[in-house]
């Protein structure tokens, strides 16, 4: 049966996934109703269309004349983080009791490959819509979580970074995303780029200061003897991880990166087993996971970590003040996780 790929088939898809979020999560938040927000932050990478998403949401819910929109495009699966963070710039300078609505979402109707190329068929395997919506206020009232440190870092001054997630179309004229083979180096280095400046802020001292004298005995050395750089461990600040889910290669790559065990990146893994890659909402998704699980307790602190087109690597630290009593989008299934997942096959 071949795919809808039609402007009204990806307008349903839309209208479906990002009005279920944002009736989820105004349902859950009972105090805030629509004519209290103030500001609606959307990201959707690869459908833009018009009138835009934050003008759908407007019209649907009928908020104020004088709400603030903004409608975030082609930045791939990290704009979710990007959303936060426009969100947390609106709120530093708003009045107390100012609300910003972000909704995250990839729509993909309109964008399914039908060409033969390998590089951009792999996306039509891994990536599934979604959508996830959140509520942030300058005010503590009523708080879930509290927002921590954001930090985005973006490698697309290299043109092999540019060119690593690409929209463009095929030799026989089929429009597609093209994923590079130099994906995960291209990630890996971007991702140290994020943590050296992420890193300074979050680490405890007693980590800092560790690296600090790892790096001073590798210049006392002068390269007569190899000194290895202490890898800092972040568990030390994070009781959480939600690593952004763009595929089993990315999870195990940040997996060795950091230093991380198979349980500490379980919400990630369980997510793209279930879910797929959403794109920018797979962390909302992973979130969910942790509270669904019982895990998530006050006080405990949470690093989500994105990667997308640019290419880009975002973070950003969350604490727990309140944690969820429903089980959100793992509400039928969360009993059969985790599930163990089989041995990639790799060729000789």
């Amino acid at each position: 049966m071949p795919p809808y790929r039609s402007l009204h088939a990806a307008r349903e898809e839309a209208e479906l996934v990002i009005f279920s979020a944002i009736d989820d999560v105004f349902g859950k938040c009972s105090v805030v109703k629509p004519q209290d927000i103030d500001a609606v932050v959307v990201n959707c990478s690869i459908f833009a269309p018009t009138p835009a998403f934050v003008d759908m949401i407007v019209n649907r819910y009928k908020l104020r004349p004088d709400v603030r929109n903004v409608n975030l495009s082609g930045m791939g699966c990290s704009a979710g983080l990007v959303s936060v963070g426009v969100a947390k710039n609106i709120l530093q300078v708003a009045p107390p009791g100012t609300h910003v609505l972000i909704v995250s979402t990839e729509i993909l109707s309109s964008q399914n490959y039908v060409g033969k190329e390998r590089e951009m068929l792999l996306p039509n395997c891994i990536f599934r819509m979604g959508a996830g919506a959140m509520i942030l206020s300058n005010s503590p009232d009523h708080a879930r979580f509290k927002l921590g440190r954001v930090v985005r870092t973006t490698t697309a001054a290299r043109d092999s970074s540019y060119r690593c997630v690409f929209q463009e179309e095929d030799k026989e004229g089929h429009l597609g995303v093209r994923l590079s083979k130099d994906l995960l180096v291209t990630a890996g280095q971007a991702l140290k780029s994020n943590i050296a400046a992420f890193a300074t802020h979050v680490l405890p001292a007693s980590e800092k200061l560790l690296v600090a004298v790892s790096l001073l005995k590798r210049a006392l050395a002068r390269g007569k003897v190899r000194v290895r750089l202490y890898r800092p461990d972040f568990r030390t600040a994070f009781e959480h991880f939600c690593i952004h889910a763009g595929g089993r290669a990315v999870i195990d790559d940040v997996q060795r990166g950091l230093g991380l065990s198979d349980a500490d990146v379980e919400a990630s893994r369980m997510t793209l087993h279930r879910f797929g890659n959403t794109s920018s909402s797979s962390m909302l998704y992973e979130l969910a996971y942790i509270e669904a699980k019982g895990r998530m307790n006050k006080g405990d602190r949470v690093w989500m970590i994105a990667f997308g087109s640019g290419f880009k690597c975002n973070s950003v630290a969350w604490e727990c003040i309140k944690p969820a009593t429903g089980a959100g989008p793992w509400a039928d299934c969360i009993h059969r996780y985790p599930v163990r997942l089989p041995e990639v096959a790799k060729d000789v």
